[in-house]
């Protein structure tokens, strides 16, 4: 019997099957940060239960830390630091790992979970966080749980889940030169909808997938949430092979062999059916950004902000309607020419070496816009010293960018950070929703490329521009 890769993942960690449709699912790894963190090994504490394996049991400090050079335990956000100093507390007690912020492996948690070996492919991981499916980029079977769910995982090693559907998107053809993961999963929601995955466990297949690096299929996985996808996946190949050996936690010695032998398994078989498929014609793909406040207001870069009086469902027209007015935009006006305010590159999307690298390079001998304000926040600190070592601080900083310690930052406002009501920024991040980057802030996502770009210009703009 053929099955697909998620078929396999969830046929080897179910425990058991209810009645209801639910099944038990048997949790690998459970990571955690101080946003939420601190709440579920509180309650587990007032509920006299303990963390059943503390080694397969994970926290950070990512999502309101400062990321301003010389930081401490004090942040912008209201009790943050109550927030950080409980989480330390409640992770010592419960004896389990904690990447403090003076720890060389600190960093956003779906940046570090793959970067230190944590989360490896065919193993299961839930963390306190929507774009836990960042890590089906390595083929692992992730996802976003609350505190409750968190403190039965960290009690039981398992959840109980009710198994999503299947589908499979096909990006087929090969994409252009400036053209990126993030360019690819903006066009799939902009095509298909928000809720476009609904209710499924989303492999990514396909050519143009196959030839993406390690961390472009992690950007790829990591919007899944945005499609509304349980989780995102893509198959195992020889670069996950590579990327997941010779981690921190990653097998070692006599294991890694038949760790290896089995991630090499964990592919969809040939004729195996989902329930559902879509291809995509990377042909079709430009650098995209969107308009609006959803990840499905994406256009391409040559596109003109749409009008929503050609828009005949009056739920759709009145969102769109609220969207152009909280974007302070007018129908027909070229993507183009938008000026934008900032621009901020970071977020467990787009904030890996690779993204910096790219980034760099075309930042090279260029300069920032002199009214633009722009940030560059690496997604963790083994990225920031890898890019310093490879002088990439020293190429951000000369065109005008700052250059931050690791964290989640600008992503979204619950650390604090803005840049302030009304202000345009152009951005790495993976949510443009009515005030995530801040009160009044207007978010534009896009790749690094574009962003760098957009930069420079003081306009919005791609690369090849």
């Amino acid at each position: 019997m053929t099955r697909t890769l998620f078929e396999k993942l969830w046929e080897i960690h179910e425990v058991a099957l209810f009645d209801n449709g639910e099944s038990l699912i048997r949790i690998d790894r459970v990571f955690l940060h101080e946003r939420t963190g601190s709440i579920a090994l509180q309650g587990l504490e007032e509920k006299g239960r303990s963390v059943a394996n503390p080694k397969h049991v994970f926290c950070t400090m990512d999502h309101i830390v400062d990321t301003k050079p010389g930081r401490s335990d004090s942040t912008q956000m209201p009790s943050g630091k109550d927030f950080i100093t409980a989480t330390r507390n409640s992770a010592r007690r419960a004896d389990i790992e904690l990447f403090d912020l003076d720890s060389q492996f600190q960093g956003i948690v779906h940046v570090i979970s793959p970067e230190l070996g944590i989360a490896l492919p065919g193993s299961t991981v839930v963390c306190p966080d929507s774009h836990t499916c960042t890590l089906g980029g390595i083929g692992a079977l992730a996802w976003g749980i609350g505190s409750s769910e968190a403190e039965h995982a960290m009690a039981t090693n398992t959840l109980r889940v009710k198994k999503p559907k299947t589908l499979r998107v096909n990006f087929e053809g090969a994409l252009a030169p400036s053209v990126t993961a993030k360019d690819m999963i903006l066009h799939l929601i902009s095509c298909f909808g928000s809720d476009g995955g609904a209710g499924c466990a989303c492999e990514f297949a396909g050519p143009a997938v196959r030839e993406l690096s390690i961390e472009e299929r992690m950007t790829l996985c990591n919007m899944a949430v945005e499609f509304s996808a349980f989780t995102g996946l893509v198959a195992v190949d020889e670069k996950t092979i590579e990327y997941s050996s010779n981690r921190k936690f990653s097998p070692k010695a006599h294991l890694i062999a038949a760790a290896i032998d089995h991630w090499r398994s964990l592919k969809s078989d040939e004729n195996a059916v989902f329930d559902n498929e879509i291809t995509i014609c990377c042909n079709d793909i430009k650098p995209t950004v969107t308009w609006g406040t959803s990840p499905q207001h994406a256009l391409s870069i040559d596109a003109f902000i749409p009008s929503p009086l050609h828009i005949e469902n009056a739920e759709t027209k009145e969102s769109w309607s609220r969207a152009l007015d909280y974007m302070d935009l007018m129908p027909e006006t070229p993507i183009t020419s938008i000026k934008i305010d900032c621009a901020f590159i970071g977020s467990c999307t787009n904030s890996r070496i690779g993204d910096l690298r790219k980034a760099a390079a075309f930042l090279r001998g260029k300069k920032v816009s002199p009214w633009v304000k722009a940030v560059c926040v690496p997604g963790s600190t083994q990225v920031k010293k890898e890019a310093e070592k490879e002088g990439l601080d020293e190429v951000f900083t000369a065109a005008g960018f700052e250059w931050r310690e690791s964290g989640c930052s600008m992503c979204f406002y619950a650390g604090g950070e803005t840049f302030g009501p009304n202000k345009r920024v152009i951005s790495t991040t993976n949510r443009n929703f009515e005030g995530r980057q801040g009160p009044g802030t207007r978010t534009h996502l896009a790749s690094p490329l574009t962003v760098v770009a957009s930069a420079c210009s003081g306009y919005i703009c791609s690369a090849e521009n």
